[in-house]
């Protein structure tokens, strides 16, 4: 799930983690759905008209054209979030009902004004997903706005550019604006190695991007890594009961009750079904604070779940020459076995392993 922001960027789970973050997610999920049901509706008013299409088995196309919008809807309404495979197809095959719902019309004019839908669907595109499937689809809009451009030239030139005109430029400049803003948002600081169900760092990207943390911050003198691990508690009797979709929404809120306790700086990922890493520097060896605001956030969130950390804090000056992999799996592996403690201890509660000296061998 990693990608460059900087070769034809597809942008899609790094904004799916933005998205995630300010819990955005679900509302954007529910707009692109209902767009997507609402496409079938012209298909459906017009198979009451036989004279809508001009085509052999055209009312046919037009009941195919209907069921496929609303069958590419469906993803959108589920609990999660589509995988990035399973968005490109829905914006292949989107594209390409939406042309062949354009092109069946008896009226040229009828088929461009349904191709109003194509804006959306390239400004989709450009805005997630990579430059190949973002020419894919202007080329199937530009094939579909020029074949019914020629229809309607052949009885009046006058208003087929009229009409087709204002239609190309709307679809150049929201792919030129969703694309610009592709661009800038995929700062190449940003982290985009990260878990699709909860926008979060993987454990890969969480190491690589403490690893700078601890190297920004290794010289000054009163500095210490403190990296905890919060488990959520009772999590096997939650996907035992709700199943997947109330574990993975178990695993959602607390990602983003997670997010907001953190300080900006700090490091947050989601590395097993359910257990996050945070990992940050203290002024001082005492982690107090942030394991009272986590178990507070988590607490709090629906469903009145609870959560156990394990806590290890360690001076940073000394971890200098040492292998940052090394001394975080180091400190994970006490921060994991401190957190496995407060769960047998009934949960809802810390462990903590202070100032402890990491060898930072292999």
């Amino acid at each position: 799930m990693k990608f460059s922001p900087r070769v034809g960027p597809d942008q899609y789970y790094a904004f799916t983690s933005r998205l995630t973050a300010r819990g955005l997610q679900r509302p954007t999920m529910l707009v692109i759905g209902c767009f997507t049901v609402s496409l079938a509706l012209p298909a459906v008013l017009a198979m009451f008209n036989p004279k809508s299409t001009y085509l052999p088995g055209g009312r046919g196309i037009l009941v195919g054209a209907a069921l496929a919008c609303v069958v590419f809807a469906l993803p959108w309404l589920r609990y999660r979030w589509p995988t990035r495979l399973e968005s490109t197809a829905l914006m292949a095959g989107g594209a390409m009902a939406l042309a062949v719902g354009c092109v069946v019309a008896a009226d040229p004019l009828a088929g461009l004004l349904i191709g109003v839908a194509f804006p959306f669907i390239l400004g989709y595109a450009a805005l997630f997903h990579s430059s190949r499937l973002l020419a894919f689809t202007v080329f199937v809009a530009a094939m579909t706005y020029l074949w019914l451009a020629v229809r309607v030239a052949a009885t009046d030139v006058p208003t087929a550019f009229a009409v087709t005109t204002p239609l190309v430029f709307l679809n150049i400049v929201l792919v030129f604006a969703c694309r610009t803003v592709a661009q800038v948002g995929g700062s190449e600081d940003t982290p985009i190695d990260v878990e699709p169900l909860t926008g979060l760092l993987t454990r890969e990207s969480f190491y690589e991007v403490a690893a700078n943390l601890m190297g920004a911050r290794n010289r000054g003198d009163d500095r210490y890594l403190v990296v905890a691990v919060i488990g959520i508690d009772g999590y096997a009797a939650i996907l035992s009961l709700q199943g997947d979709r109330g574990a993975n929404r178990v695993r959602v809120v607390t990602g983003q009750a997670l997010r907001d306790i953190i300080r900006h700086d700090a490091v947050l990922g989601h590395v097993d079904d359910s257990e996050f890493l945070i990992a940050d520097t203290f002024t001082t060896p005492d982690p107090t604070p942030l394991v009272e605001r986590a178990l507070g956030a988590v607490a709090a969130t629906p469903g009145g779940m609870t959560a156990s950390i394990g806590v290890v804090s360690t001076l940073l000056g000394p971890l200098a020459g040492r292998p940052p992999s090394a001394v975080l799996d180091e400190a994970v592996a006490l921060a994991e076995a401190a957190m496995r403690d407060a769960r047998l201890a009934g949960g809802n509660q810390a462990r903590y392993v202070i100032d402890v000296d990491l060898t930072g061998t292999e």
